[in-house]
């Protein structure tokens, strides 16, 4: 993860895996929640796949993903030494099996499985494989993603269609997407659409140059299904804009490829939109980048703060072990502060565990756009390798069972973060303090084809968390005709169209505040519902808090008007002055944005999440550990229907949330109404939220924090009087 000054190693949990021969692994992992080594993922398909040719009919396979299985959550915690409630002693130490699953696909039936292995004295071995059912579909692999591009470009249709808008084969590009909801194809074709550029150059921005058909392409037999191409408008004489087709509802397949209409084709725009300074040079009149900026420079020269053994991390009273997924990314878990000796509990686990971007023109096909970027391809299989200061290895399956490796996949580090605290005395001799802050940063960056995400976790000495997500990358555009009305985007560009779209991110935590009783508090400001000049509300200006406990299973909205908030607490500990719960509060300011699909619609139907900013649920432990991780579902790509693995159906049985073992799920997000100035890279835009202590600690946690001085540190220009400039 970074270079750091390890502490003691941990003991291992298991006996020695790491290198293997045949399945066999010869080294351990150090932690339950340790992520699979390259080598355990081989060994573990490497087992898999004997066992299919052998003991079952199928003859042909591809990997799609191999990840561990989490170990029970008593279990972990009993193995770490975390107690479940508060002044109480750890549970005694179990046996810890690890195990792994696997998803496969039969490219010759295009069934599906999913198999459960376990490591059992030192040698993986099958537990379970099972069929899926015709209407699921694995995740959409990092290979197929490419072979789609290899199928479009080999296309003899394709071709001839890029023709005649003047594009040579060569020149052809495009973006597998997930099909997203088509109900004119079989459920049980593996089905990906097409997002078709042109290029013109071997790096050339070929985002600029969208072409104006979409084919659909089965990722199983490398057939093109079929070529959709989207209307357009045109105003009208009263100056509105008007498709040019009559309905937005998909035509049938009988229909032509060009839709039996006879429109016109557009050829792309050529103009090129470059982003590397060396091709902006001459495709740009007079560009030339900034000479005016002296160098910046963030050392540590006595080196870091924070120590890792492993994937354990300690850092200013923090303690917590990260892990790579394939699905969610970066993933926290068994995150805990020392509060003057005492080591609390804090979450159980924190992480991404859905997100959606839907787009809003209703003309088809572009409704199929709203990819669930972590259900149906994969955070972590998109990752970037990452720079200096980030060492930290991600891993996950190749078609044939391979270890794809990214080396440097999570950064660690620490960066200035302002003032933490200040007060100055102003009276005559009086005096001041102020306290900077640091922050520890852990963040992944990865490219989803036109996009970019930057995922952050924010570390603070005053016991804050703060998730920051930043959106950079390129628009995802279509052609538009000159001087075409564009009434769900923006025409960023002469004949370039970026429509109207959002991105939800829903974030799943699992609490454990001060232990593994906790209930969700609502609270709702409001303004004294008493009138100016009454004895009750004399000068008119009350208002106060009122809470709501979640005592059942539940989603609720949020609610500007009430500045709401949520926080969860403990039932079992209060604090000594405020006489509330211990808790810490969930932030949104900032981050919230409304779904803006209809109830009933395509999108919410596969989101069921959508429905409510936050949502509660027991946690529920089965055969792959935690039964509800994901509230769309476990396999996202081309459902149509509310998946019954989905968070509406999770709280349906309203059980009790009041003292429990709980689940917590929050939306956040930005409805993003593109700028030209979003074009051709668009500047980072932030969506953030925030875990604060709220009666958790006794006071301030940082009060112990040193005020420090960078002697390096100078005023850039003078005061009058000589003095520092402040």
């Amino acid at each position: 993860m970074a270079t750091t000054n390890n502490t003691d190693s941990m003991p291992s949990f298991a006996s020695k895996l790491h290198s293997h021969t045949k399945g066999k692994i010869l080294d351990a992992p150090k932690h339950p929640l340790d992520p699979l080594t390259p080598d355990e993922l081989t060994a573990a398909t490497y087992v898999v796949r004997q066992y299919v040719t052998t003991k079952t009919p199928i003859k042909a396979m591809k990997f799609i993903l191999c990840n561990l299985l989490p170990s029970p959550k008593r279990a972990v915690l009993a193995y770490l030494g975390i107690p479940l409630e508060p002044g109480a002693k750890p549970e005694d130490p179990v046996p810890i099996i690890r195990k792994a699953e696997v998803d496969l696909l039969d490219p010759v039936t295009g069934h599906s499985y999913n198999v459960i292995v376990a490591l059992r004295d030192g040698q993986w071995e099958v537990e379970k494989l099972a069929q899926l059912s015709e209407e699921v579909q694995p995740q959409i692999s990092v290979q197929e993603l490419i072979d789609c591009e290899k199928i479009v470009k080999a296309s003899k249709l394709v071709q001839d269609l890029a023709a005649e808008v003047g594009i040579k084969p060569d020149q052809i590009f495009c973006d597998g997407w997930s099909i997203g909801y088509d109900a004119r194809f079989p459920k049980s074709r593996r089905i990906q659409q097409a997002l078709v550029f042109a290029r013109f150059s071997q790096h050339d921005n070929l985002y600029a140059h969208p072409m104006d058909f979409i084919p659909v392409v089965d990722a199983n037999s490398g057939e093109i299904l079929h070529i959709d191409f989207p209307p357009h408008y045109k105003k009208t004489t009263s100056g509105k804009a008007e498709l040019t087709v009559a309905t937005t509802e998909p035509p049938s397949l009988e229909t032509s490829f060009i839709d039996g209409a006879g429109r016109e084709r557009i050829p792309p725009p050529r103009r090129a939109f470059d982003f590397l300074p060396d091709l902006m040079e001459t495709t740009e009149e007079g560009f030339e980048l900034r000479k005016d900026l002296k160098p910046l420079h963030i050392v540590q020269p006595e080196g870091v703060s924070f120590k890792m053994d492993g994937n354990v991390l300690e850092w200013q009273n923090w303690k917590m072990h990260i892990a790579f997924a394939h699905r969610e990314g970066v993933v926290l878990s068994t995150i805990t502060y020392n509060d003057h000796g005492e080591i609390r509990p804090l979450f159980y686990q924190l992480g991404l565990s859905e997100m959606v971007v839907p787009y809003g023109a209703p003309e088809h096909p572009h409704p199929r756009k709203f990819a669930f970027d972590s259900g149906e391809y994969g955070i972590g299989m998109m990752a970037n390798d990452l720079a200096l200061g980030c060492d930290c290895p991600g891993c996950f399956a190749a078609h044939d069972g391979s270890a794809v490796v990214i080396d440097n996949v999570i950064c660690i580090h620490e960066e200035d973060a302002g003032v933490l605290w200040k007060h100055t005395d102003y009276r005559p001799g009086g005096r001041s303090r102020t306290v900077r802050s640091r922050r520890l940063v852990i963040s992944m960056v990865c490219t989803l084809a036109n996009y970019e995400y930057i995922w952050n976790y924010h570390f603070y000495q005053d016991g804050t968390i703060e998730i920051d997500i930043r959106l950079t990358g390129v628009l995802q555009v279509y052609v538009g005709a000159d001087n075409e009305p564009n009434p769900h985007g923006t025409t960023i560009a002469p004949n370039i169209n970026a429509h109207y779209h959002q991105h939800i991110f829903c974030y799943r935590i699992d609490p454990m505040v001060d232990g593994l009783k906790n209930t969700v508090i609502e609270s709702d400001v409001h303004p004294l519902d008493a009138p100016t000049g009454s004895k009750e509300n004399f000068a008119g200006n009350g208002f106060y808090s009122a809470d709501t406990r979640l005592a059942t299973e539940t989603g609720r909205p949020y609610n500007i008007d009430k500045e709401r908030r949520w926080r969860i607490v403990n039932t079992q500990r209060r604090h000594y002055s405020t006489g509330k719960e211990v808790g810490y509060t969930i932030g949104l300011k900032g981050g919230v944005a409304p779904t803006l699909a209809n109830d009933d619609s395509w999108i919410v139907k596969r989101a069921p999440f959508l429905k409510n900013t936050l949502w509660v649920c027991r946690d529920v432990e089965g055969e792959k550990g935690s039964e509800r991780v994901y509230p769309g579902g476990r396999y996202m790509p081309q459902t149509r229907d509310t998946p019954a693995d989905s968070i509406g159906n999770w709280v349906k049985g309203g059980q009790s949330a009041d003292g429990e073992d709980i689940l917590v799920y929050f939306n956040i997000g930005t409805t993003h109404i593109p700028r030209p100035e979003d074009w051709p890279v668009m500047p980072v835009d932030h969506v953030i939220a925030t875990l604060k202590p709220v009666s958790f600690f006794k006071a301030n946690p940082s009060m112990d924090v040193p005020s420090t001085q960078d002697h390096l540190s100078t005023a850039a220009q003078p005061s009058q009087n000589g003095g520092p400039c402040h």
